[in-house]
């Protein structure tokens, strides 16, 4: 089974935005909008997640990005 991140590598960043040069990639995502954080390399971090509601046309907010939170219920095994 293949483990993916939880961010975008490099060469997807380069596929999303078209850019090699991180300072290109920033000013692409700052102009249309994407939310990302920065690397102390100045290069931009873009979680998988917000990525792909992203490209589903859904608007991430703080209600549809949350995990629902469960417990293990056990009260059933036996």
């Amino acid at each position: 089974m293949e483990h993916t991140s939880e961010i975008l590598d490099g060469e997807e960043v380069v596929r999303l935005t078209g850019y090699q040069i991180p300072s290109k990639q920033i000013a692409w995502l700052a102009n249309n909008g994407w939310q990302y954080t920065l690397t102390r390399a100045r290069r931009p971090i873009i979680g998988r997640m917000y990525f792909r509601m992203r490209m589903a046309g859904v608007k991430p907010n703080a209600t549809n990005t949350t995990t629902e939170i469960w417990t293990l219920d056990l009260s059933r095994v036996g």
